[in-house]
């Protein structure tokens, strides 16, 4: 994320780098392979609170998490194939951010670095893989917070979320962890779309892993590689 105040002149500029770092500043949706609502349903499975049916993830890469890895975490996951990890200095941004002389332009741009309780982290570029979207990975400080805690403040903090249900489930790391899947309205195109995000707890406190997408279908599309992470995730 190079986003920066200084060179970013009003509010529509916002909505552009905001698409931009929503992944939709291509049009390789087009190109890529689109999958039936039926493929895309079976996707989901456990995850969706479809009982009896296990998540198809995504064929693994790398893992990413530990030290040495592209982005160093209290947690480590299974990577997708051709994902593409990028750490986030959300502290250098949110400082960046709060220099602009438009206050209001600043905090719409700080919002794209903290959420709630936690700050940016990592962001996982799906576009290597052909889809426009990414897994975001979130961390929180230290303290007494509950997984459920934090997952709800994150998705009270994001604007124009709805329907939020939530479950509790162990990773396949059997990390205790709480998911809500819910819809959100794209402000950019006032139409819905669906994301989904869970969060554990670590002894170097909490994170939370967000996918979200283009829209619906590419959310649909990229959602085994979510899957494959909520089924490797382990403490680091």
């Amino acid at each position: 994320m190079q986003v920066r105040v200084g060179t970013v002149g009003g509010r529509a500029a916002v909505a552009t780098a905001v698409a931009v770092l929503l992944g939709g500043c291509a049009g390789a949706a087009d190109d890529a392979g689109r999958t039936s609502a039926s493929a895309s349903a079976s996707t989901r499975g456990v995850a969706a609170g479809e009982t009896g049916k296990k998540a198809t993830a995504a064929a693994r890469g790398t893992t990413l998490g530990p030290a040495g890895s592209a982005c160093e975490l209290p947690v480590r996951f299974g990577l997708a194939k051709g994902w593409k990890p990028k750490p986030v200095d959300a502290e250098k941004e949110l400082a960046a951010a709060s220099k602009g002389e438009d206050g209001d332009l600043a905090g719409e741009l700080a919002a794209l670095f903290r959420q709630g309780p936690v700050t940016a982290a990592c962001e996982i570029d799906a576009k290597p893989a052909g889809h426009i979207g990414f897994l975001r990975v979130w961390r929180g400080k230290p303290g007494g917070a509950d997984a459920g805690g934090v997952l709800r403040a994150f998705l009270a903090a994001e604007k124009g979320v709805s329907e939020a249900k939530y479950h509790s489930f162990k990773t396949g790391g059997g990390v205790a962890a709480v998911e809500a899947e819910y819809v959100k309205t794209d402000e950019l195109s006032d139409g819905t779309k669906k994301e989904s995000a869970f969060a554990v707890v670590t002894p170097d406190g909490p994170v939370v892993l967000h996918l979200g997408g283009m829209d619906t279908q590419e959310h649909d599309e990229m959602r085994p590689a979510y899957d494959l992470a909520r089924q490797t995730l382990t403490l680091s």
